[in-house]
């Protein structure tokens, strides 16, 4: 198994990296495709099914397959070039993406939710066709959004790959269970994000890998400033008011206080992850870990580590991200991070266990401690339901990721009291999350269909 760092942390778009994201990627793999073919399309059409038709308007999924269409990718993603380029398709009802001729496109028409029965393949199923100039359908594929913006199409998904990622030479410690990586750990004698770093190696080289995790730290961090700094009401019609901003001030007012709380720390540790979801929601940029809806508990507990944490340094945030991407590869490779298809247990909860594990490697755990804090983690976020109100990811995914980055800390202290002996195995709780979500019911995987979704006022 390999699933690199920039695989599982990767610059994107607001607010989903599985309806948002991954549909803009799918659509922009269709246009390569169209690029590559023997003959010249007239038109394009496009079907969603499954979670991306049930929860699409909220999660902004219909922008995004008309903006992948028109040429635009979630990493370069430009807002003001966005919102014109949906104006000139809205008014053109064509695309006029790079590389090809314009294709005729009528979001009205040519872009269709379709609340049957969702694609056999994944929960977040998409159609894309090109046409003749009669309307005659030339070329099809399906596509699968399967979580933290990773696309498979149909062929890919039976195949079983995951990642477009493939190392140039055979990786030195191929682990793909958490059994298998803490066996490499005691044999090399190598913490999990040294081994991590050597597996990245046989990929690229280590200026490139310090220059991306510098790169994801930084975008991460500029995603808090930016959610501290804003007010203001969310988009979407929900009218939630962004609370990050007025938290933080008042935080910093109490600064100093003789008598604040101890408790207050959480206070802080959440703001963070709430400014970042808040950005999310929003539709800017953030850093998929392992999602877009569960992007603000890894950044969050970095901060606090970084604000607060006596030796903590810059210098080794990439070995927090390494740790992170280790346990999250794991998660994805041996169940799920998507939320529709094992409910939030898979996005906060996979979250959490990778924070949990990074603060651990940080503060100096060995790989045995390590791994116990992310199945502390992740075993307090089983059975975790998907149900976002509206469909929008704000209500309950912005608080949830504060309370999931205090969980993620608490995991990490609590394992680091002990000697990385414990009992149920990291494995296990992976293993029980998958179980767990399969035999959820589809009410609360991202359909919007039960929990709060159905039983709080959303208008």
């Amino acid at each position: 198994m390999f699933l690199s760092v920039f695989d599982m942390f990767k610059v994107g778009v607001g607010p989903s990296s599985s309806h948002t994201m991954g549909p803009m990627v799918a659509a922009a793999r269709f246009l390569d495709t169209l690029r590559a073919a023997p003959f010249v399309a007239q038109g394009v059409r496009a079907s969603l099914h499954g979670s991306l038709a049930f929860t699409g308007v909220g999660h902004a999924t219909d922008r995004a397959v008309i903006l992948g269409l028109a040429g635009f990718t979630p990493d370069i993603y430009d807002a003001v070039k966005a919102e014109a380029a949906l104006a000139d398709v809205k008014r053109e009802k064509m695309v006029r993406p790079d590389g090809l001729a314009a294709l005729s496109f009528d979001p009205e028409t040519d872009l269709i939710f379709d609340y049957d029965a969702p694609l056999p393949g994944h929960a977040n199923g998409m159609i894309l066709m090109a046409s003749d100039a009669q309307g005659d359908i030339i070329l099809q594929e399906t596509y699968y959004s399967i979580g933290g913006g990773f696309v498979v199409t149909d062929a890919e998904l039976q195949g079983g790959n995951e990642t477009a990622s493939t190392p140039a030479t055979p990786i030195p410690y191929p682990f793909h269970s958490a059994a298998e990586m803490l066996k490499m750990a005691q044999s090399s004698g190598k913490t999990i994000a040294q081994m991590k770093d050597a597996n990245e190696r046989a990929f690229q080289s280590p200026a490139e890998i310090d220059e991306g995790l510098a790169r994801i730290w930084q975008v991460m961090s500029d995603c808090i400033d930016r959610g501290l700094a804003t007010p203001g009401i969310l988009p979407g019609g929900l009218n939630v008011r962004r609370r990050a901003h007025a938290i933080n001030a008042a935080l910093e007012a109490e600064k100093g206080m003789n008598l604040t709380a101890p408790h207050t720390i959480n206070d802080r540790i959440s703001v963070y992850a709430m400014a970042v979801n808040e950005e999310n929601a929003a539709g800017g940029q953030v850093v998929t870990a392992p999602t877009n809806g569960a992007a603000g508990v890894v950044p969050a507990t970095i901060r606090y580590w970084l604000d607060y944490v006596p030796g903590a340094t810059r210098s080794r945030v990439g070995e927090f991200l390494l740790t992170a991407s280790a346990i999250g590869g794991l998660v994805k490779h041996n169940a799920s991070i998507s939320g529709a298809e094992c409910g939030c247990q898979a996005e906060v909860g996979s979250a959490a266990a990778m924070a949990a594990a990074g603060l651990a490697a940080v503060l100096g755990g060995t790989p045995e401690q390590v791994e116990n804090a992310a199945e502390i983690a992740l075993e307090h976020h089983l059975g975790m339901t998907c149900d976002p109100v509206k469909g929008l990811v704000q209500v309950p995914c912005i608080e949830r990721n504060g309370l999931g980055a205090i969980k993620a800390v608490s995991a990490a202290s609590l394992a680091l009291r002990g000697d990385g002996q414990h009992l149920v195995p990291l494995d296990a709780c992976i293993e029980t999350m998958r179980q767990t979500g399969q035999d959820m019911s589809d009410k609360y995987k991202e359909t919007a269909l039960g929990g709060l979704a159905v039983n709080v006022p959303n208008c």
